[in-house]
C-alpha cells in the first residue's frame, strides 16, 4: 500500500466522524464521504460502540465499497471515500510491520500444547471462561460464529462453536495456539482491539488480509480490575453475510461481566487478607499498612489514610523508596505485604532519573531511579498520555492547556484536573502544579516505540498523533 495512497485516506476523516473530504476528479468539483461513524464527539469522549457496517446500509453493497477503498489504496488511485479512522489507523501500523496485504505472512507459529496449558493456567482469563461461555456461546452457535479467547499477547487459548465454523477457522489458520495480533495477521477485531483496548468490530475489507475478507468479527478486551492491566479479549466471528451491529455490543457486556466476576474475587481475597492485618497492626503508633500484592491496601495503622500505593516492580532488598511515603520497608506476609514507613518526607530520597518507558505498547511503564535504588510501577494509558505531555512541555503546562492536548479542546479542564491529582498522589514530590510539571531535579526521559503508530496507539489525543507522525520515517 503506498504511503503517499494512505496519506489521502488519513488526510481528512481522521478524527472519524462523517465529513466530506475533496479529492481531485476529472471535473475537480468531486466530493466524497468519509466513512467514519463518529467514534468520538469533539471532545474527544469515546463513545460506546462503532459497528463496522453503518445503520441502514446494505452489507453486501457496504462489502463492495470497502474493496474498493482498499483496492485504490493499495494501488494509489482516488478513492471512492475513506476508511473509519481505527481501520485507518490500523492498516499504517500493519504495513509498518511488513505485512502483504495479498497473503499475508505465512502459517503464524502455533504453540504446542504445553506451552498453550501453560498461558491457559497463569492468568485469570480460565477464571472467567465459564462466564464468557454462558453469554457467548448459545448466541454465537444460532449465528454461527466461533467464540474466541486469546491472551494479552494475542495467542488462542481457547475456541468453540459449530464444528463447520471452526473447520473454516482452521484452514485459514484461527487455530488454538496461532497468534491473531497485527503484526502476525494484519488488521483484524482481535489484534485490534489488542492496541486500542476497547470493542472493535471488523467487517469484509476493512481485514487487511485478502483471505480475511469473507469474515466478520467482533472483540472486545478484558481488563484485570485490580491493577488495569490488559489480560486478554474475548472475540466471535464468523463468514461476512452474519454481520450485525449488536454481536459487539454483546461481545462487550460479556467482557464487561468477566471483569465484574474478577472485581467481587479481589474484593473477597482483600477481606481475607484484613484478618491477617488485625493482629500485625493492633497497638503500634508507627504509620503502617497491609497490602495485597498489587498494591491494594486492606488496613492502614498511624496516619496513613490511602486506598492503593503504587508498589515498585523491582527491588534490591527488603528497603522502597515509595513516591507517596519516601523510604518503606517492605516485609512478606501471606497474600501481599506489611509496609512500613520509615520517613514521611517523599522528598528526601528523591528519584533523579524518570523514564517514561512507552516502548511496550501494551505495557506503558515508569521508571525512577535514585541513590536509594529503581523503582518502575505500569501505568494507565490515560496516566501514560499525561506524563508523555508533561515531558514533551519541559516549561509546564496548564489545566487548559492540557486539556487542549488531550481532547482538542479547552473545554475539560476539571477532568483534567481530576486525573492529574490522582496522578500526583503516586508521585509526591516529583509532579508539581501550577503549572504541571515535573520537578526540577528530575531528570526526564521518554523512551519511544519503533514503529511510531505503536506510540500510545489507543490514543486520539492530538499532540499524541502528532508526535506519531513527527517520529514517522519520510517515505
Amino acid at each position: 500500500m503506498p504511503a503517499a495512497a494512505l496519506e489521502v485516506l488519513v488526510a481528512d476523516g481522521r478524527d472519524g466522524s462523517t465529513t466530506l473530504v475533496s479529492q481531485p476528479d476529472r471535473d475537480d468539483n468531486a466530493r466524497v464521504e468519509s466513512l467514519g461513524h463518529s467514534p468520538q464527539d469533539t471532545a474527544g469522549a469515546t463513545l460506546p460502540f462503532e459497528a463496522a457496517v453503518p445503520a441502514g446500509e446494505d452489507p453486501v453493497q457496504y462489502a463492495r465499497l470497502l474493496r474498493d477503498i482498499r483496492d485504490a489504496a493499495l494501488s494509489g488511485r482516488r478513492s471512492p471515500a475513506a476508511p473509519r479512522s481505527l481501520v485507518n489507523d490500523s492498516w499504517r501500523r500493519t504495513l509498518s510491520f511488513g505485512m502483504d496485504p495479498d497473503h499475508g505472512r505465512d502459517l503464524p507459529y502455533v504453540a504446542g500444547p504445553d506451552e498453550i496449558e501453560y498461558r491457559r493456567h497463569t492468568g485469570r482469563l480460565a477464571k472467567v471462561l465459564p462466564v464468557l461461555g454462558d453469554v457467548l456461546l448459545p448466541a454465537a452457535e444460532d449465528a454461527g460464529h466461533v467464540m474466541v479467547v486469546v491472551d494479552a499477547q494475542g495467542m488462542v487459548l481457547w475456541r468453540d462453536g459449530p464444528r463447520k465454523i471452526q473447520q473454516h477457522a482452521e484452514r485459514l489458520g484461527f487455530s488454538v495456539g496461532a497468534t491473531w495480533s497485527e503484526s502476525q495477521v494484519g488488521t483484524n477485531a482481535i489484534g485490534t482491539a489488542l492496541v486500542l483496548r476497547r470493542p472493535v468490530q471488523i467487517y469484509s475489507a476493512e481485514h487487511f488480509v485478502k483471505a480475511h475478507h469473507y469474515w466478520t468479527c467482533a472483540a472486545a478486551p478484558i481488563l484485570d480490575p485490580i491493577n488495569g492491566g490488559l489480560l486478554g479479549v474475548v472475540d466471535v466471528s464468523g463468514a461476512a453475510a452474519t454481520v450485525h451491529p449488536s454481536t459487539l455490543a454483546l461481545v462487550d457486556a460479556a467482557a464487561r461481566m468477566a471483569e465484574s466476576f474478577l472485581r467481587e474475587e479481589h474484593h473477597a481475597a482483600l477481606n481475607a487478607l484484613r484478618a491477617i492485618a488485625g493482629p500485625l497492626l493492633a497497638g503500634s503508633h508507627q504509620p503502617m499498612m497491609v497490602t495485597d500484592a498489587d498494591g491494594w491496601v486492606a488496613a492502614t495503622t498511624g496516619t496513613v489514610q490511602i486506598s492503593r500505593i503504587a508498589l515498585p516492580q523491582h527491588r534490591d532488598g527488603e528497603l522502597a523508596w515509595l513516591p507517596s511515603f519516601g523510604s518503606c520497608r517492605l516485609e512478606p506476609v501471606p497474600g501481599g505485604w506489611l509496609v512500613r514507613v520509615l520517613d514521611d518526607s517523599a522528598a528526601e530520597n528523591p528519584a533523579t532519573t524518570v523514564d517514561v518507558d512507552l516502548r511496550d505498547a501494551a505495557a506503558p511503564m515508569l521508571r525512577m531511579q535514585s541513590q536509594s535504588g529503581q523503582w518502575a510501577h505500569r501505568l494507565s494509558p490515560r496516566h501514560a498520555e499525561l506524563l508523555l505531555l508533561l515531558a514533551v512541555n519541559p516549561g509546564g503546562i496548564g489545566a487548559a492547556r492540557l486539556s487542549e492536548e488531550l481532547y482538542g479542546t479547552p473545554d475539560h479542564v476539571v477532568a483534567v484536573r481530576a486525573e492529574t491529582s490522582r496522578l500526583r498522589r503516586h508521585l509526591v514530590g516529583v509532579l508539581l502544579q501550577r503549572p504541571y510539571r515535573f520537578a526540577d531535579w528530575v531528570d526526564v526521559h521518554v523512551s519511544y516505540p519503533h514503529p511510531a503508530e505503536l506510540l500510545l496507539p489507543a490514543s486520539t489525543a492530538p499532540t499524541v498523533r502528532r508526535l506519531r507522525a513527527e517520529q514517522r520515517p519520510v517515505p
